[in-house]
């Protein structure tokens, strides 16, 4: 295996933890990003029970999160009239770790910085497999061969795209969209506070925005057909949400006054990724880019487990791919059934009234608690190998 080359795009999550494996197992793996530079900030993602504790402990960076990691966020629901109408637990919103998503690349780049080539700033363009191997373009950097490309990156993957087909026969759009804005702190100090904190939120029928707690400094969600906007065009987006929230009240006119000042904004739709296969002959897809759910609550859980056991199939299948990658797919099938019935926006922002009292009247009711139990119950519906142990890493 140590004269197997690997291309992974995508210097995320998914891809720099499959880096990690893929080079304690021998591998020789080189990461494409389109980014100028690891991705900062970001809102802040979970890991939850037995399975996830499993995965990362074994990565050998359940130490490092717990050092770095935030507290839950409970988040109190206004009228518009100031009244206050429910609370979102931070249970349900967070997990059992709770982490920016950059101090989480943050850990896996300096964990694979040393053993990996990282190349970013660039993207794949064209992918030609041969009887040995796939012939890779990229946009800047001179074409390469490589055993095996990996798509890590994300729910708009590039390497989807170039070996799998179009965007729109794989990614459905679920009826809404949402943005984040705010900077977060390159890293949390190691040992930094981590108390439970609290955001305020406002609800009219079909929109959401809240602002504090450490999911993000600001969060916008609003019911809305599929939209075409420049994604590249901040500008442009931050003029959307703003036409899109005025005249909401409570705090909500603060929040847009302050958005042009804010940094780390980022705009996209909720959409899920559906696919037959997540592997096509020498290429694979890993996290998002095969099952993602945006804000679904199981994305970044979903994107390590996935890594690990890709890895670990390969390495006991010394490197055959086409013995790892139907059994990679065969585990992350079942597993992924988890998040099928994730779709957060019609919970967060109920497009009637009626369905806004409702919504208020269930996050008291005993029958959140029950969903809460089935959550947990769900992200723990697998059985691991333990693929360090089998091929002696």
């Amino acid at each position: 295996m140590r004269d197997t080359t690997v291309l992974i795009s995508g210097a995320s999550i998914a891809g720099p933890t499959l880096a990690l494996w893929l080079a304690r197992y021998g591998y020789t793996v080189t990461v494409v990003e389109k980014a100028p530079e690891l991705r900062r900030g970001g809102q802040a993602v979970d890991f939850t029970g037995e399975t996830h504790r499993i995965v990362l402990e074994r990565t050998g960076i359940l130490d490092d999160i717990h050092r770095r990691q935030t507290g839950k966020t409970d988040t109190i629901l206004f009228d518009e009239a100031g009244r206050r109408k429910a609370v979102i637990s931070g249970d349900f919103t967070g997990g059992d770790i709770e982490i920016l998503r950059g101090d989480l690349s943050g850990i896996l780049y300096r964990r694979t910085a040393d053993s990996c080539e990282y190349l970013f700033g660039d993207t794949v363009t064209t992918l030609t497999e041969t009887a040995d191997g796939v012939h890779v373009e990229f946009e800047h950097a001179e074409a390469r061969r490589f055993d095996l490309v990996i798509g890590c990156d994300g729910i708009h993957s590039r390497v989807r795209r170039v070996a799998f087909g179009p965007e729109a026969d794989y990614v459905a759009h679920k009826g809404y969209y949402y943005a984040i804005a705010g900077a977060t702190p390159w890293e949390t100090p190691a040992d930094g506070p981590r108390e439970r904190a609290v955001a305020h939120g406002w609800n009219t029928p079909g929109r959401l925005a809240t602002s504090g707690g450490s999911k993000a400094t600001q969060l916008y969600m609003f019911a809305s057909p599929a939209i075409d906007y420049a994604r590249d065009d901040v500008d442009a987006q931050r003029r959307l949400i703003t036409d899109r929230f005025a005249g909401m009240g409570g705090e909500v006119p603060r929040m847009l006054a302050e958005l042009p000042g804010l940094d780390g904004f980022y705009l996209d739709s909720l959409s899920k990724v559906t696919l037959r296969d997540y592997t096509r002959g020498r290429v694979a897809l890993v996290g998002d880019a095969a099952y993602g759910t945006t804000l679904g609550g199981f994305g970044t859980g979903l994107a390590v487990v996935g890594a690990y056991v890709l890895a670990g199939e390969l390495a006991a299948a010394a490197g055959d791919h086409t013995i790892a990658f139907p059994r990679y797919q065969e585990i992350m099938k079942r597993y992924t059934k988890l998040a099928d019935g994730s779709h957060p926006g019609p919970f967060l922002a109920p497009k009637t009234a009626l369905g806004l009292r409702f919504r208020n009247w269930f996050l008291g009711s005993r029958g959140m608690d029950l969903m809460l139990k089935y959550t947990d119950h769900a992200k723990n519906d697998i059985e691991l190998r333990d693929y360090p142990a089998l091929v002696g890493a």
